[in-house]
């Protein structure tokens, strides 16, 4: 049987994420601000890392990452296997690129192919939407 890779079903997949199934049903309703609220009361809050945060959504393919960070923190530089996008939500954040800066404000969105080398630094306590998404036939390996 021959798959069809652009197309996508509800559900599909779902038998390889053995871990959190909770994230990944077919409709998800998430109310971001008592996210952030609740991220504010973790340990990982209180670390010197200075930064919390909690996956919202995990399909195969697909992932939402809310990231609180607090100002002066920094997150190393790395690189994502699938495309990212970064929706700033609140606070302002410096991205970090091999040859530039962009700064990022409340409202702004950045999109990075994929193994583009980032690294992000929050000038003052910054809310951000993550967004990571594979080709599909990359992520049927993916747990």
């Amino acid at each position: 049987m021959t798959t069809d890779l652009g197309v996508c079903h509800p559900g599909d997949g779902m038998e390889a994420l053995n871990r959190l199934p909770g994230l990944a049903e077919p409709l998800l309703q998430i109310d971001l601000e008592r996210e952030l609220q609740q991220l504010r009361q973790e340990d990982s809050w209180q670390r010197e890392t200075g930064r919390s945060s909690k996956t919202l959504a995990k399909y195969p393919d697909f992932r939402i990452v809310l990231i609180l960070m607090k100002g002066g923190t920094r997150m190393r530089q790395h690189k994502a296997e699938g495309r990212v996008s970064i929706q700033q939500l609140k606070g302002q954040v410096c991205i970090h690129l091999a040859h530039r800066k962009v700064d990022m404000s409340a409202g702004h969105l950045l999109v990075l192919d994929c193994g583009v080398l980032h690294d992000v630094e929050a000038l003052e306590e910054s809310a951000l939407l993550l967004t990571v998404s594979w080709r599909r036939d990359l992520a049927k390996g993916e747990e």
